[in-house]
């Protein structure tokens, strides 16, 4: 039933890695924690569970733009889906809540913050929810970046409510998933997948910034027509940059929390429709657009933890074709990140927790090997070396830092451990400041020791010295350098350091970007799109939720010909199928035959095959064998009855035909059916 619900509601042949299992736990109504990649299809696993059993299952999903996205795609599908959100119109609200009455919804979305209102209890027994999901789980974690306070009162809704309830998130390491079983499921362990936090088919490259407008535009040019996501570090960024890209023949517009509402809303509108539209945005943008084919996610500036770069980098590539990223920092960065956690009003712990996440981030940039591999390392995952990202197609120049290091670590102790990056070069480097002078820094055994090295040199060691965890920012003493317990080997000379030789110089790109389908099948592509696009416009919805760009990708490179090989077109369920395979069909290979609505339920299967052959029969036999009878045929819903259920003897064919019809057909379908 699993397998014969996603072919015919979400048109889909197989299953990707790892649903399977989750669908079933879901389904068979256990309690399920699933960290799952973005992108890995984490919506299907509580989606097809909800129209395997009975009643309602609601959805706690954390935007309204989500939401709405996601109840679209899946009325297209031809599911009874609706949302509650501070967004709906009063006729929306009306007909949801009609739904509900008249026990016609499946699946109901609702945001968080509704569980505060005292009539959303008694409305969820009245529909009969007999199951939760969970989306964006996360948000309910203390450790999570996206905490949510109204996603403490899902476990108490579960508990009045007494149905199994399931959550999904990408981001979530081993502090998160623990308050996550604490916070939603009473401490009780649930199910748990983790199915890893890979996507192979992101390219991953870092760069230090070298007139960062420049290498951001640079990027951009070399990959025209492509949608992607500029995230920038201030409202002011967005705008300056967009109204470049803009200038310089790029489709692009600007998003960030300070603009009106309804921009707000436009913008996200206009992203989701057009094909090619380049959004500048900061992060407040992204989590709820459900937009899978993103090509590229650019970062101007450096995110804050290494989880919110791997959730911001997820939203390219979700349809799982190839994608890329692009994250540019440089000290200003840093500074600015280790200020936002120092000035913040969370207790010394929570800030030392930031600062190490943020370290992490460090090491990332600053990585000497393969970056997926640290990536997934910090995750708690194991991988080979990947070959898509910067490092493993052009590995960097290494040198033994151990006495740079050793010297930057006496530094911090001599000086208390009592300051600053800054502080700590000016003594490595001799530079003589009040400061310095002050406090007899100039007296220390370290005191310009480090000439040899630049100070952007020391700051890049520095910040290697940090993703590798040798020193951290002490948040009770301001964000002074304090060393960890995995810097005294190398102090006392028991291992050696190796890190990147840091460069300033303008950075090659090193990644040749990766055409969508062949040169052959691109311009049937590009028609495809626009078909899309033209549908997707007269109805007000998002280009992908007529189909995806992958499905338009298998149609221009397997160019169906007829709606049975429509049918067979990964992303083509027979809800799309009969609303658009033949407008689409049409692109391809021009004027389509008209197709019964009888047979088009069949379409792409081998019952399918089986009514054309029936069909065949009956016309030959319509005057009998001799030509000389009375006419007589079978309706298309007894053909396609037979066909789907394949009787096997001339009793069972007598259930779905008359005496008449027995006689003048019974044998030959028979036949027709022993042979296929």
């Amino acid at each position: 039933m699993p397998a014969d619900l996603l072919r015919q509601i979400f048109g889909f042949d197989d299953f990707r890695e790892g649903q399977q299992e989750i669908v079933q736990a879901v389904a068979h109504g256990r309690d399920v924690l699933a960290i799952m990649p973005t992108g890995g299809g984490k919506s299907l696993c509580y989606q097809l569970p909800a129209l395997m059993r009975e009643g309602v299952t609601v959805v706690i999903s954390p935007l309204i733009a989500l939401m709405r996205d996601q109840v679209r795609a899946l009325r297209e599908a031809g599911v009874a889906a609706g949302a509650l959100t501070s967004g709906n119109t009063e006729a929306e609200t009306d007909d949801v809540f009609a739904a509900i009455r008249d026990g016609a919804l499946k699946i109901l979305y609702m945001a968080p913050e509704r569980l505060a209102s005292g009539g959303t209890l008694p409305l969820l027994r009245r529909a009969g929810v007999t199951a939760i999901a969970v989306d964006e789980a996360h948000c309910v974690s203390q450790w999570g970046h996206d905490f949510r306070p109204d996603y403490l009162r899902i476990g108490e809704l579960k508990q009045t409510l007494g149905v199994p309830l399931s959550a999904f998130t990408a981001t979530a390491d081993a502090e998160t998933r623990a308050e996550i079983v604490t916070r939603l499921f009473g401490g009780t362990a649930p199910v748990t997948f983790l199915r890893g936090f890979d996507r192979p088919n992101i390219h991953l490259a870092f760069q230090p910034k070298d007139g960062p407008r420049r290498q951001i535009m640079e990027f951009v040019a070399a990959r025209p027509g492509q949608s992607g996501i500029v995230y920038c570090g201030s409202r002011a960024k967005t705008e300056t940059l967009a109204t470049a890209l803009n200038a310089a023949g790029h489709s692009a517009l600007h998003y960030h929390g300070g603009m009106d509402p309804e921009a707000r809303r436009e913008a996200e509108g206009r992203f989701q429709r057009e094909d090619g539209l380049i959004v500048a945005a900061t992060v407040a943008f992204g989590m709820g657009i459900d937009k899978p084919d993103i090509r590229w996610v650019a970062h101007a500036d450096l995110p804050k933890s290494i989880e919110a770069y791997y959730q911001e980098i997820g939203r390219a590539g979700r349809d799982g074709e190839p994608a890329e990223t692009l994250t540019l920092y440089g000290p200003d960065d840093i500074r600015m990140r280790r200020a936002q956690i120092d000035e913040g009003l969370a207790e010394n712990d929570r800030k030392g927790a930031d600062h190490t996440r943020l370290n992490a981030l460090l090491g990332l940039a600053e990585a000497t090997s393969c970056r997926r591999v640290m990536l997934l390392a910090y995750f708690g995952d194991t991988a080979e070396p990947c070959g898509n990202c910067d490092l493993c197609q052009n590995p960097p120049r290494l040198f033994d830092a151990t006495k740079p290091v050793q010297m930057a670590l006496s530094a911090m102790l001599r000086t208390g451990e009592w300051f600053g990056a800054g502080h700590i070069i000016d003594v490595l480097t001799g530079n003589e400041t009040d400061k310095i002078r002050q406090r007899g820094h100039d007296r220390l055994p370290t005191w310009g020791v480090g000439t040899n090295w630049s100070r952007p040199q020391w700051q890049a060691i520095i910040r290697q010295m940090m993703g590798r965890d040798l020193c951290r920012p002490d948040p009770s003493r301001h964000g002074a350098l304090h060393i960890t317990d995995a810097a005294h080997p190398i102090l006392r000379g028991e291992t050696q350091v190796t890190l990147r030789e840091d460069s300033i110089r303008r950075a090659k790109p090193a990644f040749t970007p990766k055409m969508q389908v062949s040169e052959e099948d691109a311009p049937l592509l590009s028609a495809l799109k626009a078909k899309r696009r033209a549908l997707a416009e007269a109805q007000r919805v998002p280009a992908y939720v007529i189909f995806p760009d992958r499905t338009l990708q298998e149609m221009a490179e397997r160019r169906p010909k007829t709606l049975d090989d429509m049918a067979r077109i990964n992303g083509v369920g027979a809800k799309k199928l009969e609303s658009y395979g033949t407008a689409f069909l049409e692109v391809i290979a021009g004027e389509a035959a008209p197709m019964h609505p009888q047979r088009r339920a069949l379409a792409g299967r081998p019952a399918g095959t089986l009514f054309d052959r029936l069909a065949e029969t009956q016309q030959r036999l319509a005057r009998g064998q001799d030509g000389t009878e009375k006419p007589l045929s079978c309706s298309t819903s007894q053909l396609r009855r037979i066909a789907e259920t394949r009787p096997a003897s001339r009793d069972a064919m007598s259930r779905l035909l008359d005496e008449a019809r027995l006689d003048r057909f019974a044998d030959a379908f028979l036949d027709d059916i022993a042979s296929l």
